[in-house]
C-alpha cells in the first residue's frame, strides 16, 4: 500500500493512478485499532453510499475526490452511529453535520469515527469507554484530548486530515501531543449543526492536519454562516490576511509544573520567532490565567452539566465526568450573571492587551503525563493541560496550534499562536512560514514539509501601487492603517510606461497601458475587502483604481492615471519605478550642493 499523507499526496496518487476510489475498501480494511484511535470504522456498505456519489463523475470537479477523513465522535455522519463516547448516549445519525456535508460534496470520504474524552470533557484522551487512546510516540503516553482519536490518526498518517472540536482546548492539545497542525477557527465561522454540544456558546469544530496548507484547504470548503445554527457569524471584511505589527506577546508568567523539557523547548519556540524578524514582549498574564480557570470553576460548568443532561442520566457517565457536572449544582442563576459580567470585564481586557500585537505564542501544554499518570489523579492533571488554552474561546480569539520540537525524551512539542477573532487567515500564513522553517517531520511519519499552496481566502483585494502608496513613501500608512498587508514586490507586465506628474502633493506618478511598454515596479498589497473603499474614495483626480496586469500574467487592481494628465507629465518609464525616480532627484540635488 502506498505511503500517503498530505491532501497533496493523496491528489497525486489518484491523478496519477497510484490510487483508486475501489482501493479504499482494503484500505480501511488495513487499519488497525490498537492504539484506541477508533471507534466505528466505515463498513463496506459505509463506503459504498459514499463512493458511488464519485463514481463516473469528473475528479477535476471535486477538490477533494476520494480523500479519506476521520471525524470525531461527537459530529453527526449519516450512516454512522454518533456515540460522544457514551454507549448509553449513541444513536445512528439519520444526517451529516453542515461541515461534514460540504467536505463530502467536495468529494471527501469519512473513513470513520474518532474517540474521545466522553462528551468532549477533558483534555487528556483516557476518558472513554473506548480505551484511553495512545499518543502516536509512545503508547505510554497521553494523546491529549478531548480529540484524541482525530489527533492521532492524523499524525500517524492514516487520513490527510480530520474533524475535532474544541470548547477548552480539544482542538490544540492533541495536535500539540502529536506533533501536527490544529486549527482553532474563530467561533461561529464554521457551522456547529450536527455536534453534540459540550458548552454551546463556547464550541468550535477544529480541523487536525499534518500541513498547514492542508488544514487552510479543508478550513475553505467548511466555512461559511449557516442559519440552523443560532451561534453561526458571517466573516467580517475589515480583518487583516496577514501579521503587520511585527510583535508577538508571551506570557510573563510561565508554568511547566517542573517539567524541565518542555521549558526547553519553548525557550527555542522564542528563539525561532526572534528568527523570523519578530519582536518578542512578555506580558503580564494575570487576567488570562483568571478567565481560564473560571471554566471549570465557576458557574460555567453548568453548561456541560446541560449539554450531558440531555442525552444521560448522570449516573450514567463516566465517573470523572459525573463528578465534573456534579460541580454545578453549588451555583445560582445569580452566580451564572455576575460570572458573564466578570467574563467581559477579562475579556474586554485581554482584547485590549493583544492590540499591540500579531499574536500571543504560549506552549500548547505546559507538559504530558502518562496514561497511569493521569488515571490516578484525573482531575489535577487534567487541569494542567489546559493552562493555556481554557481562556480563549472564552475570550473569542483564534487560534492556531503548530509542532515546535521533538523533545530529548523523543515526546513532542508544541507551540499556539492565539490571536483576536477572524484573524484566522493571518495565523495560517504565519504557520506556513513557522513548518517551513522548523524542517520537523510531518506528525509521527518520515514525510517532510512542503509549502505547496498560498493561503489565500475571498475577504481582501489585491492592489497594485507604484507611488506615493509604496512601503517608506509618505501616503504607505493609508493602507497599513486600514489593515493592508504587503503580499509580494513585483513588477508589471511589459505593457506600461510610467511618469512623473505635475503638481500633486505629495508626488505621484501615473502609470499608462501601452503595446510598446516595459516592466514597471509596483508592490502588490492586500486590502480587507470591507475598508477598500475607504482607500478608493482618498484617490485624487487624475488618479483612479483599475486593473493592472502583473509580469506573471494575472490582473490585480492598481493606481491608473487619466489620459489628459500625461500630456504635461515626465515620461520616467525608463527608470523602471518610483524609487529609482525619486532617488535620481536626491543624487541630483546632491551634485548641485
Amino acid at each position: 500500500m502506498l505511503q500517503l499523507s498530505t491532501l497533496q499526496d493523496w491528489q497525486n496518487a489518484y491523478a496519477q493512478g497510484q490510487f483508486k476510489l475501489n482501493d479504499l475498501y482494503d484500505y480501511v480494511k488495513s487499519i488497525r485499532n490498537d492504539d484506541h484511535a477508533w471507534i466505528e470504522l466505515a463498513s463496506q456498505q459505509q463506503l459504498d453510499i459514499q463512493i458511488e456519489l464519485l463514481l463516473n463523475q469528473d475528479p477535476a470537479q471535486f477538490p477533494l475526490y476520494g480523500i479519506p477523513f476521520a471525524v470525531k465522535d461527537n459530529i453527526d455522519v449519516e450512516g454512522f452511529h454518533t456515540t460522544a463516547a457514551c454507549k448509553e448516549a449513541a444513536y445512528l445519525a439519520n444526517s451529516d453535520a453542515t461541515v461534514v456535508a460540504k467536505l463530502k460534496a467536495a468529494g471527501a470520504i469519512v473513513i470513520g469515527k474518532t474517540n474521545l474524552d466522553q462528551f468532549a470533557t477533558g483534555l487528556v484522551g483516557v476518558r472513554s469507554p473506548y480505551g484511553a487512546v495512545k499518543n502516536s510516540f509512545n503508547p505510554d503516553y497521553i494523546s491529549g484530548g478531548s480529540s484524541s482519536g482525530s489527533s492521532v490518526v492524523v499524525a500517524k498518517g492514516i487520513v490527510p486530515f480530520s474533524l475535532g472540536t474544541d470548547t477548552a482546548g480539544s482542538g490544540r492539545v492533541p495536535a500539540g501531543h502529536n506533533n501536527i497542525v490544529g486549527l482553532k477557527p474563530t467561533k461561529g465561522w464554521f457551522s456547529t449543526t450536527g455536534l453534540i454540544p459540550a458548552c454551546r456558546t463556547l464550541d468550535v469544530i477544529s480541523i487536525f492536519a499534518l500541513a498547514v496548507d492542508d488544514a487552510w484547504a479543508v478550513a475553505q470548503m467548511m466555512q461559511g454562516f449557516d442559519e440552523t445554527d443560532a451561534y453561526s457569524r458571517p466573516h467580517p471584511e475589515n480583518v487583516p490576511v496577514a501579521f503587520s505589527l511585527g510583535k508577538i506577546a508571551i506570557p510573563a508568567q510561565l508554568e511547566f509544573y517542573g517539567d524541565e523539557q518542555s521549558l526547553h523547548a519553548f525557550d527555542i519556540a522564542i528563539e525561532r520567532v526572534k528568527a523570523l524578524g519578530y519582536q518578542v514582549e512578555s506580558i503580564d498574564f494575570t487576567v488570562f490565567n483568571q478567565l481560564a480557570s473560571a471554566l471549570y470553576n465557576r458557574s460555567w460548568v453548568a453548561e456541560r452539566t446541560v449539554a450531558v443532561e440531555k442525552k444521560i442520566n448522570r449516573d450514567q457517565a463516566h465517573p470523572v465526568i459525573q463528578k465534573i457536572i456534579a460541580q454545578a449544582d453549588q451555583f445560582s442563576a445569580t452566580d451564572v450573571m455576575q460570572d458573564e459580567y466578570d467574563r467581559a470585564e477579562m475579556t474586554r481586557h485581554i482584547q485590549q492587551i493583544l492590540d499591540k500585537f500579531d499574536a500571543l505564542m504560549v506552549p500548547t501544554a505546559a507538559t504530558i503525563y502518562t496514561i497511569s499518570e493521569v488515571e490516578a489523579d484525573p482531575i489535577l492533571k487534567n487541569s494542567h493541560m489546559g493552562a493555556y488554552t481554557n481562556f480563549v474561546n472564552f475570550a473569542d480569539l483564534s487560534a492556531l496550534a503548530l509542532p515546535n520540537v521533538i523533545r530529548d525524551d523523543g515526546l513532542p512539542s508544541g507551540i499556539t499562536l492565539i490571536a483576536k477573532a477572524w484573524h484566522d487567515q493571518a495565523l495560517a500564513r504565519f504557520g506556513q512560514i513557522w513548518q517551513q522553517q522548523n524542517h520537523l517531520k510531518l506528525g509521527a511519519t518520515d514525510h517532510s514539509y512542503q509549502p505547496y499552496s498560498k493561503i489565500e481566502s475571498s475577504n481582501s483585494v489585491k492592489l497594485a501601487v507604484v507611488g506615493a502608496h509604496l512601503t517608506g513613501m509618505p501616503l504607505n500608512f493609508q493602507l497599513t492603517t486600514r489593515g493592508a498587508v504587503l503580499f509580494k514586490k513585483t513588477q508589471t507586465a511589459h505593457h506600461y510606461k510610467l511618469f512623473a506628474l505635475s503638481n500633486t502633493t505629495p508626488p505621484k506618478p501615473g502609470l499608462q497601458y501601452c503595446e510598446q511598454g516595459q516592466s514597471i515596479e509596483v508592490e502588490v498589497w492586500e486590502v480587507p475587502i470591507a475598508l477598500f473603499g475607504k482607500i478608493v474614495a482618498e484617490v485624487p483626480a487624475p488618479l483612479g483604481i483599475g486593473n493592472v496586469q502583473l509580469a506573471d500574467g494575472t490582473w490585480v487592481k492598481g493606481f491608473i492615471c487619466e489620459g489628459y494628465a500625461l500630456e504635461s507629465a515626465k515620461d520616467i518609464s525608463h527608470l523602471g519605478g518610483w524609487r529609482a525616480y525619486i532617488q535620481s532627484l536626491q543624487n541630483h540635488s546632491t551634485s548641485m550642493c
